[in-house]
């Protein structure tokens, strides 16, 4: 079951969450353990990862039971399972809400097993911080990875225009679209969908500004002018016909099967690298990706490698120590890593990048060479959100961004009145 998550029901989830407050591995059958593990994706991700917990069954003796849903489905189930004491033993977790689950104890640092259960020996030190809190360690990256776009490389040639590539900005991207519109193929299709309520997006181009999403204090980083002129920029471009209408940009619900990219509406569409590698099994057509657009030609700077998500470890686990086990086969073991390949990112142990590199299939290795060649794209990571920036994202913005696309507010007014609101969100959670 899927569903569109509005800021009501994103409340209610958080409620729910503030009530509630391997390689080396050897058999150990007399003192197995059942737990359970929480993480959100598709059908891909869920064969690979049941693949991996299959493997590490049988060389503990200790069961996990994995349950995945769409990423709108994911967080207000979490949340109600962790305010009533039932959270799963192993959390997927993502870097913009491990502050907020951190510091409401629910999920544990995992600093007391490093070294004995959890061995990260090697791990990428950018990784490693980027799953602290207050210095302490409460998440595990199972990858780096940056935003991108992917293409439909068929569609383009199908239209007679050529694909974008990391060198490209804004202005090619109206002027292309233009052109793709003109072809008129596929009943239609638009050249990309609508990324204006695209958090990442919106990250990378006010980093291209030289400005942030947040400040390290936990602040907005930009002000009710940069918003409106955001609203504006995908308006003038939905009005051209270059993105997705609106009416088919709100049946992307969230699961990947819904996406505009999948249901053949856009042949572009903003991104994560590591998620190639998924939308590749729904679509029949060969897919690339590069970066997001540039301000302007030679701009740089708006991307960063960030942990794709975490492992973390419930805070009221009765299992911790053999969920760390389970954490470091994820990340270690030879016949994981064949399993898992880069789907959820570069792995952060260099051994393990080793053995997973011959037996990339191509949507792999473009995910792979992706990360690893972003050049003067790439920028430094920013400090981890704000506990409310879940709210924001995926409630206000979303929302707010809807009302522009339908044309129920003008840029003029959504800018300002996101500001208000967000500003609001974070002093209320402050």
């Amino acid at each position: 079951m899927t569903f569109r998550m509005d800021r009501r029901q994103f409340l209610m989830g958080t409620s729910a969450l503030m009530a509630a407050g391997a390689a080396g591995i050897s058999p150990s059958w007399a003192q197995a353990a059942n737990m359970r593990l929480i993480f959100w994706g598709g059908q891909s991700r869920a064969d690979r990862t049941y693949g991996v917990t299959d493997l590490f069954e049988a060389a503990t003796g200790n069961k996990i039971d994995g349950e995945f849903l769409a990423w709108n489905d994911y967080w207000p189930k979490l949340a109600t399972q962790t305010a009533g004491g039932n959270a799963p033993d192993i959390i997927q977790m993502d870097y913009r809400y491990i502050v907020e689950y951190a510091k409401r104890n629910a999920i544990a640092p995992l600093d007391e097993f490093v070294g004995g259960a959890l061995k990260l020996d090697g791990f990428d030190q950018d990784q490693l911080e980027g799953g602290k809190v207050d210095g302490k360690l409460y998440g595990i990256s199972l990858g780096a990875n940056s935003v991108a776009t992917l293409i439909n490389t068929a569609a383009f040639q199908e239209a007679g225009v050529e694909p974008p590539t990391n060198a490209w900005t804004y202005e090619e991207l109206m002027t292309k679209g233009e052109a793709f519109a003109k072809a008129n193929i596929r009943n239609g299709m638009k050249m990309m969908s609508d990324g204006s309520y695209t958090e990442p997006m919106l990250d990378n181009w006010l980093r291209q500004k030289g400005m942030a999403l947040y400040t390290a204090d936990g602040k907005l980083g930009f002000g009710a002018d940069e918003m409106v002129e955001w609203f504006n920029l995908w308006k003038t471009m939905r009005d051209a016909g270059v993105i997705v209408a609106p009416d088919n940009q709100a049946l992307d619900t969230g699961p990947l099967e819904t996406t505009m990219l999948v249901s053949g509406k856009s042949a572009l569409m903003p991104s994560n690298s590591n998620q190639l590698v998924g939308f590749q099994a729904l679509v029949p057509d060969k897919l690339d990706m590069v970066g997001y657009p540039r301000l302007a030609a030679g701009v740089g700077g708006g991307h960063y490698r960030k942990p794709s998500m975490f492992f973390s470890v419930a805070g009221s686990s009765a299992n911790k120590e053999k969920a760390a086990e389970f954490l470091t086969f994820f990340i270690s073991n030879s016949d994981a890593a064949k399993i898992l390949g880069v789907e959820r990112g570069i792995p952060c142990l260099p051994a393990t990048r080793d053995v997973v590199a011959p037996t990339l299939d191509e949507a792999n290795q473009i995910a792979l060479n992706f990360v690893a060649n972003l050049g003067d794209l790439l920028g430094p990571l920013p400090p981890p959100p704000p506990a409310a920036a879940g709210e924001i994202d995926i409630s206000l913005l979303r929302t707010i961004g809807q009302e522009v696309s339908f044309g129920a507010r003008t840029p003029e007014d959504a800018g300002p009145y996101f500001v208000s609101e967000a500003t609001a969100i974070l002093e209320r959670a402050s």
